[in-house]
């Protein structure tokens, strides 16, 4: 690590939240004419690529001068006054539960961009595209890097309309119907969450999220803090999504563009499982006590039911949609980040935040490589790949087989690979919930997810049986291309870092576990 003063800090976490705004800006703006090149719209790709970049390059260099001697502190922290009249403070601050974070979104932003500039979504201008991906990137660093509530909210918000017109102007068949169901949904959980939040504000006094994690609820009663949960917490299980309230989830990722894809799951899914871990657990700990036994229900209930809709999808005879299934994938992998939360323990709640990442660079992968599927044989439909002259990627495409394999075995929680630790901390967790919550209710909760994860295996299994498997390609078949240049050098760094989290999992669980244990115990300081 390197020694950075706490200034130069402050400029490097302002600038990443502020960068990719201006960024988008400039993006509507006629190119100048040393940097059109052949193409004006190459020239606004390009953009995109550097932006994303430049973003990327601070976000690691935040890393290096992070204190990871104390991840429990907030660092590089600003705090100015904005709205006198309400006391909402433009607060900026990272610890070690956001960090990760900022960093896998700077790292989806830029692989989506550097993605987009060689394999642009078919749609309109080039440049309303990359505006909207850099004001989306924006508002999901802001989300991660606030501390008040207001600003929470706003950023929160935020990412809503560009990736609506994400979706309905670049997305495929059906991407109308999935744009409004996506907006709406999201829209109505917020409007409740926002009364949430204005309450605990007028009742605590503040809106500033460290405060009222120091306070660790003492200024609310426990009538308040049940009612601000509901409300809060309704907002962020659309967002996460939690069973039942996932319907909008499969239809987009359906409907949505490649890259639409990878930052639906790889980040803007994590803004609500944060916010559970951000705002409900340490600002009304007695009213999530209250509600953790009903979470975790419907946690169990969403890996349970993702993975049973899964193995419909990948069944033979219905015409199962590959995008969709790895969709309904992500309700159940969500279902272990919100049991883990739900056990309101260290365990639990470092599983989750671990989840959180390794979710978002093995689904970010495999809506890469599904993408690069559909785009080679036109179709993502799993019978259409299964038939008989059907994907067989190991004898057509082998190293896109290969990496499809291996994308699908770390999402199944193969030991070795990031998605194993995240899952079975959640499932510890439940075996040992937080004082004061039902044992007997967490052990079945818990034998519920150890079954959900056999489940997981046996569809993912299936899918690389189905796609990946079959007779080499015949005499005379045109062959399909293996994975091309710029899709090794967007893919790598997903593969990379899923095996470097999977065998040293302390470089992440160092990070949130001192934050964790404290935020637990009574806030951040």
């Amino acid at each position: 690590m390197i020694d950075i003063s706490e200034s130069v800090m402050q400029f490097l976490l302002a600038s990443i939240v502020a960068v990719p705004l201006l960024g988008a800006a400039a993006a509507l703006l006629p190119a100048p004419p040393g940097l059109k090149g052949k193409s004006p719209d190459q020239a606004v790709l390009r953009h995109g690529v550097t932006v994303t970049g430049v973003v990327l390059l601070a976000a690691i260099v935040l890393v290096l001068g992070f204190d990871h001697d104390q991840p429990s502190r907030m660092q590089a922290t600003t705090d100015i006054s904005w709205i006198r009249a309400l006391d909402v403070r433009i607060h900026l601050g990272v610890d070690g539960i956001s960090l990760p974070l900022l960093v896998l979104t700077a790292l989806l932003s830029f692989l989506c961009a550097l993605y987009s500039y060689f394999k642009m979504p078919s749609g309109p201008s080039p440049k309303a595209f990359v505006a909207l991906l850099l004001v989306l990137e924006s508002g999901t660093l802001a989300t991660f890097a606030v501390l008040d509530l207001v600003l929470f909210f706003l950023a929160f918000e935020m990412v809503l309309i560009p990736m609506y017109f994400l979706i309905a102007r670049w997305g495929g068949e059906g991407r109308q119907a999935a744009a409004w169901k996506f907006i709406l949904y999201t829209l109505l959980g917020s409007v409740v969450m926002l009364l949430g939040l204005l309450l605990i504000g007028v009742k605590a006094g503040t809106f500033d999220m460290v405060a009222l994690a120091t306070d660790n609820g003492r200024g609310l009663t426990t009538s308040v803090q049940v009612i601000a949960v509901l409300a809060i917490g309704l907002g962020l299980a659309v967002k996460t999504p939690m069973w039942p309230l996932h319907s909008w989830l499969p239809d987009a990722h359906t409907a949505a563009p490649t890259v639409g894809s990878v930052l639906l799951a790889g980040v803007l899914l994590k803004m609500g499982t944060y916010g559970f871990v951000r705002i409900v657990l340490p600002i009304a700990p007695d009213g999530m006590a209250t509600f953790a036994p009903y979470l975790a229900a419907f946690a169990v209930a969403g890996i349970i039911y993702g993975s049973l809709a899964c193995l419909a999808l990948a069944r033979s005879g219905n015409k199962g949609d590959l995008k969709r299934l790895i969709a309904y994938s992500s309700v159940g992998h969500m279902g272990f980040v919100l049991l883990g939360i739900a056990t309101m323990t260290p365990t639990g709640v470092n599983g989750a935040l671990f989840a959180n990442v390794a979710h978002g660079l093995v689904t970010g992968l495999l809506f890469f490589l599904v993408g690069a599927v559909k785009d080679r044989y036109g179709t993502a439909d799993l019978d259409t790949l299964a038939g008989a002259t059907g994907a067989a990627l190991y004898g057509r495409a082998p190293r896109l087989g290969a990496l499809l394999a291996f994308a699908a075995v770390a999402s199944l929680g193969l030991p070795g690979l990031a998605g194993f630790w995240g899952e079975m901390l959640a499932l510890f967790g439940a075996f040992e919930p937080a004082a004061g919550l039902s044992r007997p209710a967490f052990l079945t909760f818990m034998a519920i997810g150890a079954f959900g994860t056999l489940l997981t295996a046996a569809y993912l299994l299936l899918v690389v049986r189905r796609v990946c498997m079959g007779g080499p390609r015949p005499a005379g078949e045109t062959p399909i291309a293996d994975v091309q240049g710029y899709e090794f050098a967007a893919w790598t760094p997903l593969v990379v870092l899923t095996v470097l989290a999977g065998l040293w999992p302390a470089v992440l669980l160092g990070l949130t576990d001192p934050a964790v244990q404290q935020l637990l115990a009574g806030g951040t300081r």
